[in-house]
């Protein structure tokens, strides 16, 4: 599911632009439903410097947004898979979480549209965020 070093993907490089937008990690999610709009590519040249360490990877069709994190541990990894599944309950967007012995694998896509929506971007900021706390 989630690439380990020195594999390959077929990954879209991002251009970094300038932030003129509130941070992605103090925005909500927005009901999505089929029939909403993917990111344009101007929306992905605005969100991905907020969220520089995440790859947009296809896969059957379907971009997504994904990241390993690493730990120390499993348990650690295995908190922070605890406190990524919470926020996603709380937001309502649930992304694929991949734990394993130190690391933890987080792919964001939207379903209902089979693609890339704004709340992608905005649940990639709040578990950086997460991970943060983590890294302290």
């Amino acid at each position: 599911m989630f690439p380990y070093p020195g594999e390959t993907e077929d990954e879209i490089a991002f251009e970094n632009v300038g932030e003129g937008m509130a941070e992605l990690k103090h925005q909500t999610c927005e009901a999505c439903a089929p029939g909403s709009p993917q990111v344009t590519d101007e929306e992905l040249k605005e969100f991905q410097p907020q969220i520089p360490e995440w790859v947009i990877i296809e896969r059957d069709g379907i971009r997504r947004l994904e990241r390993v994190y690493k730990f120390k541990d499993f348990v650690t990894a295995l908190d922070f898979t605890n406190k990524v599944g919470a926020i996603a309950e709380q937001e309502g967007h649930h992304p694929a979480l991949l734990t394993e012995w130190g690391r933890v694998g987080v792919a964001w896509w939207t379903h209902s549209i089979g693609g890339l929506h704004r709340n992608d971007f905005i649940m990639a900021a709040k578990t950086d965020e997460i991970y943060a706390r983590f890294e302290k």
